[in-house]
């Protein structure tokens, strides 16, 4: 039931009733416990494969119920921004923006000023608004690029908001937006044409812009720079200098704003409850290949995970799109917790000068502006040019020594995946968040349009994500010790074991070709009563799976594309992530941030010939595995006789898995960047006949 709305309510949360669903993950996780006491009930009357089917098959139960937990109470907000209007607009709070960027190569400058366009012209007082960018990569053509995306804002902001343009980033408004669809008048006409030629040759024209305010930080070879965490604590320190706004939005350099209204949203939150420590958007993209092909898609995800979390203590922050209250960010607790948090964070309201110092920094500036937001202080007017001195002290590479940067306040260090972990801390202060899901998505983005870029992406997040459940912040910790509420902690420990599942599920995917080459079994013979719980299993989960893409508007094949790329990603980036934090905890190699490939091309422009191979070793496990089922395939198909009534189970499940694999089947055949390179297949090759042969 929805609750009451008074006329001073600013947003709604609805229960979504899904009971049909909830049947289907009951009915599902019956069938997998039912299956899981009859392996253990006939155990000793098989051997290792029944075994080591018994232990998959729990770890896979385990996840479900994992799932189950996080998804069971679903629910929406519904946001009313027009309500805010009725208090004064002076007493709205002000908002600064940071956008990052790494590389001008992979995130190409034209892609971040976009960004920034989008952002500085959203609908509310430009005088309550800064936008920061923080060029990691210090490179001269962002820079200038930055410079001259100011001369153009000056015409482009006033335009958007005279005429209340919806599509606020230039190249997506020139290239998807017809003009004679929008406001059909004269003086329109004119101004569009006028604005549409300085864009496309990028001319200059010369008020009411939020500051702009371009940043790099110092890095040295001998001071760990923490990647995206350190240069969103250094925004973070450079902002409370120059404008100290009670809320931080961050965004990707890719994620443009493409909802105006977005930041009123945001606020139907944030001004309702003092409970809701960030506000999160979910990652939208406007490119997305026709029916997914590498499985990049969140929309489901969004729809059922996402809004299951939204009904625990809040969503996750994702490291884009997400608005953050500045006082959270220094590590302060909930007014009714204070005094019972101090075992995570010393942080309060009324630190003495020395406290302040001790947790963030030398600065005397920056120490004062540091306790006016913790005590919710408005801070005067700055003349942001005589702040810039103490700035450039804040964004030192040794300013964060001895200090609580990165482990008790701003973005926590320790991780890639710096946003879960912030999130997590934030979580176990006792906090909650909101998920901000208005019928326009308020960002979009571009998402990776090549197999190698996605498997990058998603070996980056598995490793992360496994770097945080190895140390003392991980989720069980923080249900003991902190405030994490129970099902919240289940639903960290569901993403966080991403990573571990790529070695239960190689082992799932190897049985069968280990069973066909042994001469053994891990699944009942088709004549035993048993089989009919896996094949009742396998129907319902993709009747079920497939149901809910259907739901939401997507095919059948994007339904399958998912779930063959699941698969492979699991036992290719998973996997690899999980040996990169092996190799870390064992002191051999640190974990390296790796920057995915970020481009403005449409879906319709890249279509097949997005690379599909390169000669990264993460395409080795897949390949093998490939080798390995056709291997075994073929010694069946030697053997004869009446294999498939003893084995029948096995030979399914084998050729199930080379239709997975069916990229890899066409890549060993593939010429240029659609096969597979020789090196890879060599190595399989060589790792399959080991394989075999141990098998014997």
């Amino acid at each position: 039931m929805a609750q009451t709305i008074s006329p001073n309510n600013l947003y709604e949360r609805t229960s979504v009733k899904k009971h049909i669903h909830k049947a289907s993950d009951i009915c599902i996780l019956f069938l997998m416990c039912s299956l899981l006491v009859y392996h253990f009930l006939t155990l000793k009357n098989h051997g290792f494969a029944w075994f080591l089917a018994l232990l998959c098959e729990s770890w896979f139960t385990f996840l479900w119920v994992l799932v189950v937990s996080t998804r069971w109470n679903p629910v929406k907000f519904i946001t009313y921004p027009e309500r805010l209007p009725q208090r004064a607009e002076e007493f709205l709070p002000r908002v600064d923006m940071f956008v990052t960027t790494a590389d001008p190569v992979l995130e190409p400058p034209m892609v971040t000023m976009n960004t920034v366009l989008s952002l500085i012209s959203v609908d509310y007082p430009a005088d309550k608004l800064a936008c920061y960018v923080s060029d990691d990569g210090c490179s001269s053509l962002t820079y200038y690029s930055l410079v001259e995306t100011l001369k153009f804002a000056k015409i482009w902001v006033p335009f958007c908001k005279k005429y209340n343009i919806q599509v606020r980033a230039p190249f997506r408004y020139f290239t998807t937006v017809v003009p004679l669809s929008t406001p059909n008048s004269l003086e329109f006409q004119q101004d569009w044409r006028i604005i549409k030629v300085i864009w496309e040759n990028k001319e200059n024209i010369s008020d009411g812009l939020p500051h702009l305010i371009y940043v790099s930080r110092e890095k040295r070879p001998n001071y760990p720079h923490h990647y995206k965490a350190g240069a969103m604590n250094v925004l973070t320190r450079v902002s409370g200098l120059m404008t100290n706004a009670p809320l931080m939005l961050n965004v990707d350099c890719d994620m443009y704003a493409n909802d105006p209204q977005i930041v009123r949203h945001a606020l139907c939150f944030l001004l309702s409850s003092e409970s809701f420590a960030f506000v999160q958007s979910p990652q939208m993209f406007y490119d997305e290949l026709k029916d997914d092909p590498f499985g990049t898609s969140f929309l489901v995800l969004i729809e059922y995970m996402g809004r299951g979390v939204a009904g625990l203590q809040g969503p996750f922050y994702e490291g884009t799109g997400c608005f953050h209250r500045r006082k959270v960010i220094y590590g302060l607790c909930p007014q009714h917790l204070t005094n019972q948090s101090k075992i995570l964070t010393p942080v309060s309201d009324n630190l003495s000068d020395v406290e302040l110092v001790k947790l963030f920094g030398k600065s005397r500036e920056f120490k004062k502006s540091a306790g006016e937001a913790l005590k919710g202080k408005k801070s005067g007017p700055r003349n942001v040019c005589n702040l810039v001195k103490a700035a450039c002290e804040v964004a030192d590479c040794g300013y964060e020594y001895g200090t609580a940067w990165g482990s008790q306040i701003g973005w926590q260090y320790g991780s890639t995946t710096e946003d879960i972990l912030t999130s997590l801390m934030i979580h176990s202060r006792g906090w909650k968040s909101a998920y901000c899901t208005p019928h326009t998505p308020p960002f979009l983005g571009c998402s990776p349009s090549t197999g190698p870029s996605s498997m990058t992406q998603q070996k980056r997040w598995a490793t992360g994500l496994l770097e945080i459940l190895v140390t003392k912040k991980n989720p069980i910790v923080s249900t003991v010790t902190g405030h994490l509420q129970l099902r919240q902690c289940l639903a960290y420990l569901w993403i966080l074991l991403w990573g571990l599942r790529s070695i239960p599920e190689l082992c799932y995917m190897l049985l069968p070709a280990y069973c066909l080459v042994s001469n053994s079994n891990f699944l009942p013979k088709f004549d035993e009563p048993p089989i009919y719980g896996y094949l009742a299993l396998v129907i319902i989960y993709c009747l079920y799976t497939i149901l809910r893409y259907l739901q939401i508007g997507l095919s059948v094949l994007s339904w399958w594309n998912k779930l063959r790329m699941s698969r492979i990603v699991t036992i290719s980036s998973w996997l690899f992530g999980v040996l990169s934090v092996v190799l870390k905890i064992l002191g051999f190699s640190e974990t390296v941030f790796e920057v995915t490939q970020k481009d403005q091309s449409s879906g319709d422009d890249v279509g097949d010939d997005a690379g599909r191979f390169d000669g990264s070793p993460v395409f080795v496990p897949a390949t093998t595995v490939l080798l390995i089922e056709l291997s075994a395939i073929v010694l069946v198909l030697f053997r004869g006789g009446g294999v498939f009534r003893l084995q029948g189970g096995e030979i399914l499940c084998s050729s199930t898995v080379v239709i997975f694999l069916w990229p890899f089947v066409k890549g060993l055949f593939g010429k240029g960047k659609y096969g597979i390179p020789w090196p890879t297949i060599c190595k399989s090759a060589v790792l399959a006949m080991c394989f075999v042969h141990s098998c014997k």
